[in-house]
């Protein structure tokens, strides 16, 4: 089957992460990630985003699939199950928004700007190498340090589970994937 130009979203999943590691600002690019799919379901009432565009389910398609990094187990159940996956979204959800808060503290000169990536919610990196100011408020700095902290998390334990179980494994509780699902049950009318 010939490949289409979207087969090749990953490189600009594998792109955005290197930008980001060079100059936090990049980290602004991420929001595409976010809003496309959300506009993708609630126009089209479907998941083409998750099955057609979305780069880092392909780079951990590629990863785990063509270059062999997947044990191919299938993902345990209570990772598959709506507690589970609605969990994680509002934790996600929690997550987001104490990163706006703190971007809003910034913005409000209430709190400097912090030049951490935080991985895993739990491990402050610095990461000054990446940002030496610019002619913007530094609020603006915060949110790409967090909104990083976000893609580059999500990427971590999309490969941690890559790894352990199938390739894409990532993608059954990913709370984007879970956000466009709701949107488009609810779009279709199925409960």
């Amino acid at each position: 089957m010939k490949k289409k130009w979207y087969d090749y979203l990953w490189i600009l999943s594998l792109t955005y992460l290197i930008l980001g590691f060079f100059n936090i600002l990049f980290a602004w690019l991420g929001l595409l990630c976010f809003f496309i799919p959300l506009i993708i379901s609630f126009a089209k009432g479907n998941k083409g985003y998750c099955n057609r565009y979305c780069g880092r389910g392909q780079l951990l398609g590629l990863l785990g699939g063509s270059f062999g990094l997947s044990r191919k187990k299938d993902i345990p159940g209570w990772m598959k199950s709506k507690g589970f996956r609605y969990g994680f979204l509002i934790f996600f959800f929690i997550m987001f928004l104490q990163m706006l808060g703190n971007t809003c503290l910034v913005f409000t000169n209430l709190r400097d700007l912090k030049q951490v990536v935080t991985l895993l919610w739990t491990f402050k990196l610095p990461w000054h190498w990446a940002y030496h100011g610019t002619l913007f408020h530094p609020g603006v700095a915060q949110f790409a340090f967090g909104f990083y902290s976000v893609m580059l998390t999500s990427t971590v334990l999309g490969l941690i589970t890559m790894v352990l179980f199938k390739p894409r494994s990532w993608c059954v509780y990913c709370p984007m994937g879970t956000m466009t699902q709701l949107i488009c049950k609810a779009k279709n009318g199925k409960s």
